[in-house]
């Protein structure tokens, strides 16, 4: 079972290594993160392997209190990083989250197709894309976002960060929760309906700044 997330992992990974290399300097940041991103999804793949193979525990609990910690963590480690050490640029900071989360939730996705191949669908694959993958995407984003403003309060940027790391923890888990639920079409939806705000206060951001005001 692992071997199978290692192969997905090498048919992504290498074809875009190689792409790298021919990108300019924004694009790369962004693809690279990607790769980033899809590396975390491997390394909880064997933290979450290990913790269910150790700990007798049911799926669902599994799902909606452990992984969701493990994940989240790991996605957010790169971001951190990022917003602390590399640069506070705001804009940086959002697209590397993103793409941390975009990367992680692509080969999430292609190993759970994978896993169940003989019972997915168009329909399934467009729900996995946008309910998974903003789900993905907008917790380390919103990680990534809320980091780019404690980080200008030093007092204010372990626990705004603590904080911040575990709203997406309880998000991830309230998605996981409903989408194995009767209310799986709450859980779909959810993402959307917060990625929509979300790109309203990031499209707020770009305006104000092209006019040399900040958000």
């Amino acid at each position: 079972m692992a071997s199978l997330i290692y192969i997905l992992f090498i048919c992504f990974v290498l074809p875009l290594i190689l792409l790298v290399f021919l990108l300019d300097v924004r694009s790369r940041l962004i693809v690279g993160f990607m790769l980033v991103g899809m590396f975390c999804c491997l390394f909880a793949a064997e933290v979450n392997g290990f913790i269910s193979k150790t700990v007798i525990l049911d799926q669902i609990y599994l799902t909606t209190n452990l992984t969701p910690l493990v994940e989240e963590i790991l996605k957010a480690i790169p971001v951190l990083f990022f917003a602390m050490i590399v640069s506070d640029d705001r804009e940086k900071i959002l697209g590397v989250a993103m793409a941390v989360g975009i990367g992680f939730a692509i080969l999430e996705n292609a190993y759970i197709m994978s896993e169940n191949v003989d019972s997915v669908s168009i329909p399934w694959a467009v729900v996995r894309g946008i309910g998974a993958g903003l789900m993905h995407g907008i917790c380390t984003m919103g990680v990534g976002l809320g980091a780019s403003f404690v980080k200008q309060k030093r007092i204010l940027f372990i626990p705004g960060t603590l904080a911040l790391l575990f709203t997406a923890v309880i998000y991830h888990g309230c998605y996981n929760m409903l989408i194995q639920s009767e209310y799986r079409y709450v859980g779909i939806v959810m993402p959307i309906l917060t990625y929509i705000p979300l790109m309203i206060v990031i499209l707020r951001y770009k305006f104000n700044k092209g006019k040399g005001a900040s958000i």
